[in-house]
């Protein structure tokens, strides 16, 4: 899955950006409004969350603009402004959802789990594969024949992107880029995930 994060807070951005990298996301960060408009309108999104008060472009706007050019890649709202009539002018501009700062990150997970479950029905099928590996981008559960296998987040990740590029060159660059956002763990080491996806040699 891929998440477009819209922060000016770098304390808040490296922690939500953590947290869903941790989920097996790829994460995109815009430190401000211009640089979040130009990624929402040109690049596919799982899902996008949206600060409010952001340098250049606020978040309302942001939204606007996207659901304008429709550009429907769900959103929610992440805010410091939590009144009724803040969250009511959110939706109202286009948001699908508003979560008001300070937040716990097991809430925004599960708020922007929900919002893919709900995009996910119309717009792609939620589960991928090839030969006899399968994968539910939902439930993150991973089969070959019919056998479950066990994988750490960055491992699902980098299966997810390998099997939804299928067919296609992926250089090492940009595997990193959309896996471990060229920040690689060297405790993560994706052979390790080969056992439980190759057959035992006889």
């Amino acid at each position: 899955m891929r998440l477009l994060l819209v922060e000016d807070d770098e304390k808040i951005a490296s922690f939500v950006k953590k947290g869903f990298k941790a989920e097996g996301f790829a994460v995109d960060h815009a430190p401000d409004g211009n640089t979040g408009l130009d990624l929402a309108l040109f690049e596919p999104y799982d899902a996008a969350v949206v600060d409010i008060m952001l340098p250049g472009v606020d978040g309302l706007s942001l939204i606007a603009r996207m659901r304008r050019e429709k550009v429907m890649t769900p959103v929610i709202i992440l805010s410091a402004k939590g009144s009724i009539d803040d969250r009511v002018r959110g939706l109202q501009t286009g948001g699908d959802d508003y979560l008001s700062k300070p937040f716990a990150f097991s809430e925004l997970l599960a708020r922007v789990q929900a919002l893919i479950r709900r995009a996910t029905g119309a717009k792609e099928p939620t589960r991928l594969s090839f030969g006899d590996l399968t994968i539910d981008m939902l439930t993150r559960e991973v089969r070959r024949g019919g056998v479950k296998i066990d994988l750490q987040p960055l491992e699902y990740s980098l299966l997810e992107y390998l099997m939804r590029n299928a067919g296609r060159v992926v250089s090492k660059t940009m595997i990193m880029e959309h896996v471990w956002d060229y920040h690689f763990d060297p405790q993560t080491n994706p052979h390790g995930s080969r056992g439980g996806l190759c057959p035992s040699p006889e």
